[in-house]
């Protein structure tokens, strides 16, 4: 998601600095090159040598003869992005302002000044955060092109948003953006139907595979409607469903107004007639499984002409199967493009699939991360053929 890509941390003196030793590997770890740039107060509370460690890199603690802030941010500077984070009232009413009084502050007017891509991430008690003269802040620097991560509002504090929320609004400033503008329904994840109030029918879908097309979808620059049976995610509206039948309404109703849907989720082919009571155990059953509508169907029913991407997971682990089976529905519901997949990856870090078009299909082996911008960019590359066409 950040491969390639030079972060400059600026760190300021909010106890959430603590967080920054993770952050930093977090970024790392999604492939980015990152350096630290810290505030006095923010050396009170987190150690330099720390945060170095966590970086593999010198951390600037000071602006000296060497311009270090233009050195990092300036026109022809190292960083791609400048990362904010925390960031306290203090700094973004000075980011405000144009106050450059600390290594951070001097960091962000140059950054601004050099069009370089600044994203901050606010930590802070509640009632600062709601002050008029923050919000303003806010509110200007926001005008300016500048992303902001929305903290967690929990227990009176405006907390530092979590670090898959940071990523996902530093890998969207940095890099290229060509679904800006669109609106992606992504489904993703296992639906339940209910036997009785305690049981239900589902299946070993975990939903990463879901989150990540959607994770990577906004990181291209979309606004993301993500229907699922999880909870809320930092990069997308959410709409938690349970059984197909809530999952099918709110896909129907979240593309009315889209402009292409990610069908990734593994939805109940069968439901049952539950029971009001539990039903006693000990004894044979048969339960009168009725067929559930296929939602890629019924969406293009409602809209024949919208981009629909189709997922298809098989068990065999032959690819002529897998492919076979994927073009059947390709054909059938006129879709873009299909992912298939050996259901035998349902729950793991990485996969390996297959995209099959009305052409060729090509495979890709690599994490769930990686598959969710590769699904991003192979749709991106399908609106554009939309609007060339149109």
């Amino acid at each position: 998601m950040l491969s390639g890509v030079n972060v400059a941390v600026g760190v300021t003196g909010s106890i959430a600095a603590v967080k920054v030793v993770e952050l930093a590997h977090e970024l790392r770890r999604r492939g980015a090159d990152v350096r630290a740039v810290m505030t006095d107060s923010a050396r009170g509370i987190v150690h330099p040598w720390a945060v170095e460690f966590a970086t593999d890199n010198p951390v600037v603690t000071e602006i000296t003869g060497g311009v270090e802030h233009v050195e990092l941010c300036g026109t022809d500077g190292w960083a791609d992005v400048l990362l904010v984070a925390p960031a306290t009232a203090n700094t973004v009413g000075k980011v405000a302002s144009a106050v450059d009084d600390t290594p951070v502050t001097t960091c962000a007017t140059t950054a601004l000044g050099a069009g370089v891509p600044v994203v901050v991430a606010p930590a802070m008690h509640e009632p600062m955060y709601d002050h008029p003269g923050v919000l303003d802040a806010i509110d200007t620097v926001e005008s300016w092109g500048v992303d902001f991560v929305a903290p967690r509002v929990e227990e009176g504090k405006a907390k530092i948003a979590t670090e898959e929320a940071i990523v996902a609004e530093t890998a969207r400033a940095a890099g290229d953006r060509p679904l800006d503008g669109a609106h992606v329904v992504v489904t993703s994840g296992a639906t339940s139907e209910p036997i009785d109030p305690v049981r239900v029918l589902t299946n070993r879908s975990s939903g990463r595979t879901g989150r990540a097309v959607a994770a990577g979808c906004y990181v291209r620059g979309a606004d993301v409607t993500l229907v699922h049976d999880g909870g809320d995610v930092p990069y997308a509206a959410v709409r938690e469903v349970e059984t197909a039948a809530e999952m099918l309404a709110a896909a129907r109703d979240a593309c009315a107004d889209a402009d292409a849907l990610v069908s990734a989720a593994a939805v109940s082919d069968y439901t049952v007639e539950p029971s009001d009571e539990k039903l006693r155990s000990g004894r044979e059953r048969t339960l009168d499984l009725q067929p559930t509508p296929k939602l890629i169907d019924e969406v293009r029913a409602d809209r024949p002409d919208l981009p629909i991407v189709g997922f298809k997971a098989e068990t065999s682990g032959d690819d002529d199967a897998m492919v076979a089976a994927a073009r059947e529905t390709l054909d059938r519901v006129d879709l873009s493009f299909v992912v298939a997949n050996d259901a035998g990856v349902m729950g793991d870090d990485d996969t390996r699939a297959l995209f099959v078009t009305g052409g060729d299909a090509t495979a890709f082996a690599g994490s769930k991360r990686d598959l969710g911008l590769r699904v991003a960019d192979e749709l991106a590359a399908v609106l554009a053929g939309d609007d060339a066409a149109d």
